[in-house]
């Protein structure tokens, strides 16, 4: 800055001038208004100008404005319009935030039924540490159908032929009325699955007549009594309606495990305060555990339970691995007392929401890999994998995802954020405001009828569809005949510069008996997770036993339970 600014501004601070200016302008308006009946909208602005610089340097709240009069807005409207100037002009295709412009323009171009084909060559970078691809076959074989199902509750009086590809739970509440209505009806066309979310059971779900799995979560809603405790009676006259396919008791969910929610009184409406069972206008609220039972064996007396009331429709439930030991807690129970639950849904810590602290979206939870290998290698150890179906959730929107879920041991997968960008969400994380713009997270009357739901029925069946398609393709190119043949042999893995690896030789798997064997000291543990982790669970509580109690002598320092190799912790 030259001297004399530096002189001036000591006298008369520069970043007042745009304040000043407003005078100015003011002042010369008001002139030319008196003197030529012209430039009164000058004035006008002047003195609007004025004005907002006196309110900035009086307010309290902003430090900027109280240093920067006027201009200092200018700083929070670009703050403002960052996200969107960020994804149209500046985010790069393969940049995820949390989704990459590619693949959320591949749901689109799916859900619209345009060309997904690309030109000219992959834009990845293949030498990349981290990028996979799936092996083909000089012998592709030939499919007859995309329409991929696979069976749960095989034992059950009202065993479900599901897709292997249906959509994630979001609840009624947390997406509008018009969006649970328009995905309801793509899956009725596309004969998949819809997850209600933990707000149970509304009316729009209702309308098209859809498949629904049913989550019951701690709150218990469409199924609860006044003080918020389970109601039997209520969730038999629920659970029994034929549209209800499924019931998914929900322990935690993959974007903030082990965290409870609100929702506050004003936004809980007459719909939302029907569907849920609980009074209008009054705090909703969602414990961060169940109040039904507090020990692995009680959860699942109560999925018997919920079975039995249900009709003998599958029952499972949905987690988000976190303290090894409370899984491992669960698979004893289940060797215990021979109850086994039809299916299990493992969320990933990558998985949306709403809304959630940051913390626990950013470092709360497994992500969905090292969750999923976990429970699939457990049951699998126990001999328990026949009997127990896996489903799994966490940034699952191509077919590429699909496939390599089930080379981890899944056997179907759910997808909430790609069935959002098939309705129309074009990721303006701006779900907790009720402003969203397209209509999809929002229950603003008027926002809402900016998505049309027949169109967006069309849209959701058409993502489903077309990225079955593709699956088949690559099940066609890899020779096989089924996703479910998908295995960890088939994915190749780049992971560091010219060395490359099969996931079977990258990850951790566990062979069929394995943990029966360890655990009978025929055989040494399959991997540290169970040698430290397996001795402290108990089937009676989720709590784990005193490290001094362990039958092999290891001390383990309960406080810091994740020291060790990441992928021996996590199986």
């Amino acid at each position: 800055m030259l001297s004399w600014l530096h002189s001036l501004d000591r006298h008369v601070p520069l970043r007042y001038l745009t304040w000043f200016t407003c005078a100015v302008v003011m002042l010369l308006g008001a002139f030319t208004e008196i003197a030529f009946h012209t430039g009164g909208l000058f004035a006008a602005l002047g003195f609007l100008g004025v004005v907002v610089g006196v309110r900035d340097v009086r307010q309290r709240r902003h430090s900027i404005l109280r240093n920067y009069p006027v201009i200092g807005h200018m700083r929070f409207f670009l703050e403002f319009i960052r996200p969107e100037m960020r994804q149209y002009f500046i985010e790069g295709e393969n940049e995820a935030a949390p989704f990459s412009r590619a693949q959320r323009s591949l749901v689109y171009q799916r859900a619209k039924g345009d060309p997904d084909k690309r030109p000219l060559g992959t834009m990845l970078d293949v030498q990349h540490e981290g990028y996979e691809w799936i092996n083909h076959s000089l012998q592709p074989s030939k499919l007859a159908s995309h329409d991929f199902r696979v069976t749960i509750g095989a034992d059950c009086a009202q065993p479900y032929s599901a897709s292997i590809f249906n959509i994630s739970a979001m609840s009624f509440g947390a997406l509008s009325g018009a969006a649970i209505r328009a995905l309801n009806g793509g899956a009725r066309i596309g004969n998949f699955a819809h997850d209600t979310g933990e707000g149970s059971i509304s009316a729009h779900h209702r309308a098209q007549g859809g498949d629904l799995i049913w989550e019951v979560a701690s709150g218990y809603f469409g199924c609860r009594n006044p003080d918020g405790s389970f109601n039997p009676e209520l969730f038999a006259q629920h659970a029994r309606e034929p549209q209800v396919k499924m019931i998914e008791l929900k322990l935690s969910q993959g974007a903030k495990p082990g965290h409870g929610g609100v929702l506050p009184g004003p936004k809980v409406t007459r719909e939302i305060a029907e569907a849920r069972g609980v009074e209008m206008g009054v705090d909703c609220i969602s414990p961060a555990s169940h109040g039904a039972f507090s020990t692995p064996v009680g959860m699942l007396q109560f999925l018997a339970r919920l079975r039995e009331l249900s009709g003998g429709k599958p029952v499972g439930f949905k987690f988000c691995v976190g303290h090894p030991w409370e899984w491992f807690a669960i698979a004893k129970a289940m060797m215990e007392t021979g109850l086994v639950p039809d299916f299990i849904v493992v969320d990933g810590a990558e998985g949306g929401t709403g809304a959630a602290p940051l913390e626990f979206t950013d470092h709360v939870g497994a992500p969905l890999q090292e969750g999923l290998l976990l429970v699939h290698n457990t049951l699998v150890g126990l001999d328990l994998r026949d009997r127990v179906k896996i489903g799994c959730a966490g940034k699952v929107v191509s077919a590429f995802d699909i496939a390599r879920m089930m080379a981890l041991g899944a056997d179907w997968c759910n997808s909430a954020r790609g069935f959002m960008f098939a309705l129309g969400c074009i990721q303006s994380q701006s779900c907790h405001t009720d402003k969203c713009p397209t209509g999809v997270a929002t229950q603003d009357p008027q926002r809402q009828k900016a998505l049309v739901v027949p169109s967006k029925i069309e849209r959701v069946h058409n993502f489903h569809r077309h990225t079955l398609e593709a699956l088949k393709e690559l099940v066609q190119a890899a020779g096989l005949q089924h996703p479910n043949q998908i295995t960890a042999n088939h994915i190749v893995r780049r992971v560091a510069g010219d060395r490359v690896k099969l996931l079977s030789n990258h990850l951790e798997f566990v062979c069929p008996g394995a943990l029966c064997d360890a655990i009978a000291g025929r055989a040494e543990w399959p991997h540290n997770v169970y040698r430290m982790y397996w001795p402290l669970a108990r089937a009676d509580s989720f709590a784990p036993q005193a490290a001094e109690a362990r039958p092999d002598g290891l001390k383990v320092p309960l406080a810091a339970p994740g020291e060790g190799r990441p992928v021996d912790v996590v199986g």
